[in-house]
This record gives structure tokens, C-alpha cells and sequence, in this order.
């Protein structure tokens, strides 16, 4: 990865995205998710092709979570790169919906 990724949190309550912003890049990544039945639905990634190839989707999912373990919620992986983070880790298996 070159550059530092921050992340930041946008929880509107039944939905919400998270941020990714890479050090000396304007562009924003995003995953977007919904809530359904008290489980976060995670609906999109989307990283610019400036910013990709950096593991900036990587970070997106890994940030949910993190966020998924510290605040108790289950997330259900529809977004197939979501889906496809949540396969190659089987330690989140506790979290998947």
C-alpha cells in the first residue's frame, strides 16, 4: 500500500458509508451499507480507479469490521467484493449474517 488510508464513519442510523481517503489523493472510496432486521446489509464498495490497487477496499471491510466486533452487530455481505473479503477470512464468521 502506498500512502496512508483514513477512514471515517457517516451512520445516518439505518444506513451509512464508510470513508477512505488516501494521502495525496482527492478521491473518496466508499462501502455503503443499510440496516435490515438489526443486521448491516453491506450493499456497495466503490474505489476511483486513481486510488485503487491499494487496498483501500481492504480497509473499507476490515473498518466495518472492526466496528461490527466493538459494537455488536451482524453484517450480511452483498456486495461481492464484501462477500468475496468475508471467504478468504473465515475468522469473521462470528459477525457474518
Amino acid at each position: 500500500m502506498t500512502g496512508k488510508v483514513t477512514i471515517t464513519t457517516h451512520d445516518e442510523g439505518k444506513h451509512g458509508e464508510y470513508h477512505a481517503r488516501l494521502e495525496g489523493h482527492d478521491e473518496t472510496g466508499r462501502l455503503t451499507w443499510v440496516e435490515r432486521d438489526g443486521v448491516r446489509v453491506a450493499e456497495h464498495t466503490i474505489v476511483p480507479p486513481a486510488i485503487g490497487g491499494r487496498g483501500v477496499a481492504a480497509r473499507l471491510v476490515e473498518r466495518m469490521v472492526e466496528d461490527a466486533r466493538e459494537e455488536g452487530f451482524k453484517i450480511k455481505p452483498v456486495c461481492s467484493y464484501v462477500v468475496a473479503a468475508f471467504d478468504k477470512h473465515p475468522d469473521w464468521a462470528d459477525i457474518r449474517a
